[in-house]
């Protein structure tokens, strides 16, 4: 038999668990869907964007330019808008080189940006540290490129820095600290558990890991995922790694356009240091020498036009109103026995039941939910591989992002029969 001709990476690459929650998504379409993390269909600004484009294409001046290629950097305008912006954000009036167009690269949604700068900085063999648990999309990327995990415990406001400082310690102890290239954090409204990292704990992780990087003799990143920053429920934000007095070289922040306003658009951002910068950069252009231009030039107008800061305000208010109808279901059909952690921005609720009570693939638990006809995504799945400690499986995330109202309030009625019937 013929040897496969497909690459150590090609061999590598495990089909992403979302593919087969997809799969049993539109192979049963009486199924009610709380495992898709996608946004509320209903909110979809079908007209501000009907707006903007016949504005943009309106004349052969603004037309033209929209539908050629742009540069591999992204547009300039959109640069500064999203430099400038982050920065007030982050509460930095004037210029601040942390927040400089000049370090902002523009890329197909952030899902690129993450994919390409795990391509800049590791290599088959080297560690990134995640919370536990964590974005489940970004360990297959982790798992594809041959890199190994070790996790550090969350807890209601973040990641655990004792658990961050033992981790340390014990990499450092094995020999393992030089192989630890990045920190990675899904900083607010996290998937799959809806925690925000407070800026105290942010300052505090960076502390030890510039502590830490002189035993691994390079430097240690870290990764803040922002992409659920702006669906904030209420007033109030934390702010990024990025404002950090002195640190500002050792972070690398990940953001997105497509939550906040259309998933369809796919534009998002990445903001990192030298070397870095220029080496994501080239590879950017191996991949594809430009995000789409057009897509960047309705997300420059919905920024300048005011409609971006409309939209996103409407958005805020019916998540909020989504949230509490899940909240509400879970009070009322969950047994008391279930521990939910409630969110306060972001798509995702996050249910610990019973240790005895498993609910993987496999579970009695997950059978009986297809049977009630409801979805939700195994926690197992939101855990790396990590040799040092074993996965819980008792866990679950549910998300009422793409749920109409209705159905939110039913498939949290017929998961919560589902597992009162198994416990």
């Amino acid at each position: 038999m013929k040897r496969s001709a497909l690459s150590a990476m090609g061999r590598r690459s495990a089909a992403p668990p979302i593919s087969w929650l997809m799969e049993l998504t539109l192979t049963r379409p009486q199924l009610i869907s709380l495992a898709a993390g996608f946004t509320d269909n209903a909110s979809l600004p079908v007209s501000e964007v009907r707006a903007l484009a016949r504005d943009l294409l309106g004349t052969t001046k603004t037309g033209q330019p929209a539908l050629q290629y742009g540069t591999t950097l992204g547009d300039p305008a959109l640069r500064q808008c999203t430099a400038s912006s982050f920065a007030l954000m982050d509460g930095v009036l004037g210029r601040h080189p942390a927040y400089s167009p000049g370090r902002l690269l523009i890329t197909h949604g952030s899902q690129q940006f993450l994919y390409m700068l795990t391509e800049a900085i590791c290599d088959p063999g080297d560690i990134v540290m995640v919370e536990d648990p964590t974005y489940f999309v970004y360990l297959s990327i982790l798992q594809s490129h041959g890199i190994e995990t070790r996790s550090v415990s969350m807890e209601r406001d973040g990641l655990s820095i004792v658990g961050l400082e033992r981790r340390l310690k014990e990499l450092k102890r094995t020999g393992d600290l030089k192989r630890v290239k990045l920190l990675y954090l899904v900083s607010y409204f996290q998937n799959p558990t809806g925690a925000t990292t407070s800026f105290a704990k942010k300052r505090a992780a960076l502390k030890l890991l510039r502590q830490y990087e002189r035993g691994a003799g390079h430097p240690i990143y870290l990764l803040e995922d922002a992409a659920y920053r702006e669906l904030r429920f209420s007033r109030g934000d934390v702010h990024s790694a990025l404002a950090v007095r002195g640190h500002a070289d050792r972070v690398i922040y990940s953001g997105t356009y497509s939550k906040p306003f259309a998933t369809g658009v796919r534009v998002g951002f990445g903001i990192l240091p030298e070397p870095l910068f220029s080496t994501t950069l080239r590879i950017k252009g191996n991949h594809d020498f430009g995000t789409a231009n057009f897509l960047q030039r309705i997300i420059t107008r919905a920024l300048q036009s005011g409609r971006y800061e409309k939209h996103l305000s409407a958005l805020r208010k019916r998540y909020a109103h989504k949230a509490r109808l899940m909240h509400d279901a879970i009070t009322k059909h969950f047994p008391r026995e279930v521990e939910c952690w409630e969110p306060t921005g972001g798509l995702y609720f996050w249910a610990r039941l019973p240790r005895k009570i498993q609910t993987g693939p496999k579970s009695k638990l997950f059978q009986r939910a297809l049977e009630n006809k409801v979805l939700y995504v195994p926690g197992e799945l939101c855990y790396a591989d990590d040799p040092t400690r074993s996965k819980p499986r008792n866990e679950m995330r549910l998300s009422f992002g793409g749920a109409p109202d209705a159905d939110i309030t039913e498939g949290i009625a017929r998961l919560g029969k589902a597992i009162k019937s198994v416990m």
